[in-house]
């Protein structure tokens, strides 16, 4: 017996199974099979190749440096400042430009300011007093401009007066101005060089054309026939976010520049080119709401002829220009493809199994295809004695045909066709146990 099971268990391991496949002759689940099958072909070339490109490995890891640059003059006359001259240096901030740089469009100007006190806003809550008690010497004034020093300033004979500071005086108390200082702002000039690189496929590639001609980017302006001349006119970035340049600058605004990178490295490097896209970032869907528009506030210092320091504040309304660059690179890859074509082949794998389910639980007749699917197979079980019998040479009818005097006067004749029968019956038995053999060899 163990030398019989482990013979079973070594031919056992060389076998081959396979599946049983029944055709059925039904139109309706044939053609939801071949509707299922020409959806998912067209889903994965269609959509997943065409589309997605999934044949190609993807970099979006991209390495990506920002230059700006801001050139225009224009000229003011006001009473703060006078005739002044506006360039680059006075309007740009910070100066060294970088992918986030502020144009001053509009201005409240304080100058003269020294340190000595002075009566605190009346804008300002805190400020408010009616008997000097209510300005403690050395508190801070919240959100103010100074120190008070324990005194409540009146005007007048009103009973609500102001606490007195020590402060930069005078405080800053005018409004924004209604037309915007630097309104002609809108055809100053940017040149936003951008330098991208991805590092999966070392590949690196620049928004400004390769050309020796200095005079290029003197004289082209940003358009669909100039792609790579990235200079842009301020009036057309804020125009192209659906802005009023005229509005933006009165109150000031964030608008943001998208530089978007989709490179396909298996055409040629001239295919992967730069795209623009320009929106307005700060709050504008309330109105004239406090959280819309930008401003902060700088000084200027100086020293008079004895020395003594005093300063011009400012209080700087303008555009604030984020530029944010994104990207992604794809190239041919031989695992990617095979990926997705195994998903594709797992997918008609799927739409036979729901065949299935239709074919044997859903439509009419249900239960007849489920009876050819899954068929029962139960192996014969052969005799003992008759396998005993076989192999001595004879068998038990033979035995009685030597022996007649065994059997019954009366049943002489049924006793023959009783043996006739055990005798076709033999043979069965004996073919079976032919092809069982067989089998095993």
């Amino acid at each position: 017996m163990g030398q019989a099971g482990c013979k079973g268990l070594s031919q056992a391991l060389f076998d081959y199974k396979t599946e049983k496949y029944v055709i059925a002759k039904n139109k309706k689940v044939g053609l939801l099979y071949r509707l299922l099958q020409v959806s998912i072909l067209t889903y994965l070339v269609v959509w997943v190749f065409l589309v997605k490109k999934g044949y190609q490995d993807t970099d979006t890891s991209l390495q990506s440096s920002i230059v700006t640059k801001v050139k225009g003059v224009t000229f003011t006359n006001t009473t703060e400042l006078g005739e002044r001259l506006w360039d680059v240096a006075d309007y740009v901030i910070p100066p060294q430009g970088e992918n986030v740089f502020f144009v001053i469009t509009n201005l409240i100007v304080t100058p003269n300011q020294r340190q000595e006190t002075c009566a605190e806003s009346e804008s300002i809550p805190d400020a408010w007093c009616y008997t000097d008690s209510d300005c403690p010497p050395g508190e801070p004034v919240v959100a103010g401009n100074g120190v008070k020093t324990g005194r409540c300033l009146r005007v007048g004979n009103m009973q609500r007066g102001t606490c007195e500071i020590f402060a930069w005086c005078p405080v800053e108390s005018k409004s924004r101005p209604v037309k915007p200082l630097l309104g002609k702002a809108e055809d100053f000039t940017v040149y936003i060089k951008n330098f991208i690189r991805f590092p999966k496929f070392n590949f690196s590639k620049t928004n400004v054309l390769d050309t020796k001609d200095k005079a290029f980017l003197k004289s082209c302006q940003f358009g669909p026939k100039n792609p790579y001349c990235p200079i842009f006119r301020l009036g057309s970035m804020v125009s192209w976010t659906g802005s009023d340049f005229q509005e933006i600058a009165q109150q000031g605004g964030v608008i943001g520049i998208q530089i978007e990178w989709d490179c396909d490295l298996d055409k040629a490097p001239s295919e992967c080119n730069p795209h623009y896209s320009f929106s307005r970032l700060d709050n504008t869907l309330s109105g004239n709401s406090i959280s819309s528009g930008y401003n902060f506030r700088f000084a200027r210092y100086y020293r008079d002829g004895a020395g003594v320091e005093f300063r011009t504040l400012m209080k700087a309304y303008g555009i604030r220009f984020d530029v944010m660059v994104n990207g992604k690179a794809g190239k041919f890859s031989i695992i990617p493809t095979i990926i997705n074509i195994g998903s594709g082949v797992a997918l008609m794998g799927a739409g036979a199994f729901f065949c299935d389910l239709v074919l044997i639980y859903l439509i009419k007749k249900s239960h007849f295809y489920r009876d050819k699917k899954y068929e029962e197979v139960r192996i014969l079980q052969v005799l003992p004695g008759l396998a005993e019998s076989s192999q001595q040479g004879g068998i038990p009818e033979a035995e009685e045909a030597e022996h007649p005097e065994a059997q019954p006067r009366g049943s002489s004749q049924k006793g023959n066709s009783c043996r006739s029968s055990h005798l076709g019956n033999g043979k069965v038995h004996m073919e079976q146990l032919q092809n069982l053999r067989t089998a095993e060899a």
